[in-house]
């Protein structure tokens, strides 16, 4: 038995332009995201610089556009002072957010080398807790400024001439959390973003900057938080950031997979308080979307190692199974599907902690079920996003009503004269019958028909199964006449690819 379902897209009924930040990632000083993730000297694929080139590979193939750095919980107690000159003369320092020793071999010139290499821009993240101002627009002369002033030549001193020119900064790190190093009220975090925004920018006019949202939408400082400090903050910055993580602990496949529809709640609420806020100012400004932390994370139980001040221990390495790409497969197809507010999106993390790259100290390195859905759309994902008219039959889960079986959107990129459609059937029993509405565009040709699909939702890919569950292109999809037909298998996700003609 299959159900039936079916999604028009039409080329003239565009949503947006996609942001290819919509597909960053996040390293953090944080478990072995750094040390034994980008960083391994002595590791057999390691460069000059101590970099891994197998991770280097890996992330290349991601087309990874943004990187956020350094944190995340970390940069609220770092001083970034510590992390650059010669490393021999670099301290080692307590570093209080993960309780372990940070050694501050890896700082902000060699983070920057590395994401030049992996072909990514840095999303720079400054210390609103323990510091403020004048640590920030002195990180941004460093980083940014030429030359002939005290930061910026000293970078010079450091064997960095030309300046980075990092473009996208974030004021701080989920400053309302208890768990914050110097978590602060809204009035007291917006009054000090608002005045390091002003002091970042006297400093390069050119930066785009992004506010710290709630840390979650559970929190009971949720839309209060963001709407004063938006009001405190609206005219020296250009993003609000928004964090949420899924899991499903509880075992509710059914429930898990519906949890991107309360993703789409989250960015509607958002917009809606950007938007009051921008009406109550009477401005003609639109502050847009940063999702800088998105994931599945199944061991938040678990927060500080148990023995404190280790270097780099692992700390959160989950593995994903087959469920959880499909329900970070449903969520990147959210992000597109609000591509017109939501510019910029951080999947945390990239290596080892709750990430798509797993590595083995002196080891090798394996790639988790998650990282094929971000792949793709990071790949197929770029143009114009359609408004997806989507029929589908529906159930209910525990937390929510009228789930659509088919998630879905379609992505027309007009340089290439290509279509992509993205789409989960969420059933986990039945096969679907997909038919796409294509005529618009005219004649079209199924290139790639791409299934990630498994018998068993908890299989996954370990160091010893690293092919244990892998996308391949065995898709039924078929175009005819301006419509495409396929048989989409139970809890499978799909890359449809297609040319058009003429």
């Amino acid at each position: 038995m299959t159900i039936k379902a079916s999604m028009i897209a039409d080329k003239d009924f565009k949503l947006a332009e996609v942001d290819p930040r919509l597909y960053g990632s996040f390293i953090e000083h944080l478990g072995r995201a750094v040390y034994g993730g980008i960083y391994e000297p002595g590791h057999a694929t390691a460069d000059e610089n101590g970099f891994r080139q197998d991770v280097l590979n890996a992330v290349r193939a991601l087309n990874v556009p943004i990187i956020r750095y350094p944190g995340g919980n970390f940069v609220s107690g770092y001083n970034w002072e510590d992390g650059v000159g010669p490393k021999a003369e670099r301290k080692q320092t307590l570093e209080l957010a993960w309780w372990t020793t940070e050694t501050n071999h890896v700082g902000t010139n060699e983070f920057a080398e590395w994401a030049r290499l992996a072909g990514s821009e840095v999303m720079m993240a400054v210390n609103l807790g323990t510091r403020g101002i004048d640590a920030a627009r002195n990180l941004v002369e460093y980083c940014n400024h030429p030359s002939g002033s005290y930061w910026s030549d000293l970078r010079i001193s450091h064997g960095v001439k030309a300046p980075h020119q990092f473009k996208t900064w974030c004021l701080g790190n989920e400053m309302d959390g208890p768990w914050q190093i110097g978590a602060k009220t809204a009035v007291e975090y917006g009054r000090l973003a608002n005045e390091t925004a002003k002091a970042m920018r006297w400093v390069d006019p050119s930066l785009e900057l992004v506010a710290c949202g709630s840390s979650g939408s559970s929190m009971s400082t949720f839309a209060e938080w963001e709407a004063t400090v938006l009001d405190l903050t609206y005219d020296n910055v250009d993003f609000l950031s928004l964090h949420t993580y899924y899991n499903n602990n509880d075992g509710d496949t059914a429930n898990f997979l519906a949890k991107s529809l309360d993703l789409d709640q989250f960015i509607g609420s958002v917009a809606a308080i950007c938007d009051y806020i921008k009406a109550k100012k009477k401005s003609k400004k639109k502050i847009n979307l940063s999702l800088d932390e998105w994931n599945v994370w199944k061991s938040q139980g678990s927060s500080r190692m148990e023995t404190h001040w280790q270097i780099a221990p692992p700390e959160f390495e989950d593995v994903y199974n087959m469920e959880d790409a499909l329900a970070v497969g449903c969520c990147l197809i959210s992000l597109l599907k609000h591509a017109d507010r939501v510019k910029m999106a951080c999947i945390a993390q990239l290596i080892n902690t709750i990430a798509p790259i797993t590595t083995e100290n002196g080891g090798p390195l394996w790639l988790q079920t998650t990282y094929y859905p971000y792949m793709h759309a990071s790949l197929y994902g770029r143009g114009t996003v359609l408004h997806p008219l989507i029929t589908s039959p529906k159930y209910d889960s525990r937390d929510f009503t009228d789930v659509p079986y088919l998630e879905a959107v379609s992505v027309y990129n007009e340089e290439l004269g290509e279509i992509t459609v993205f789409a989960v059937n969420r059933h986990l029993s039945e096969g679907m019958e997909l038919s796409v509405d294509l005529r618009s565009f005219g004649q079209t040709e199924v290139v790639q028909h791409i299934v990630m699909d498994h018998e068993d939702l908890q299989a996954a890919n370990t160091k010893q199964h690293p092919g244990n569950v892998l996308p391949h292109d065995r898709g039924t999809a078929v175009a005819e006449d301006g419509r495409i037909t396929a048989l989409l298998s139970k809890a499978s996700w799909n890359v449809i690819r297609l040319r058009i003609e003429g």
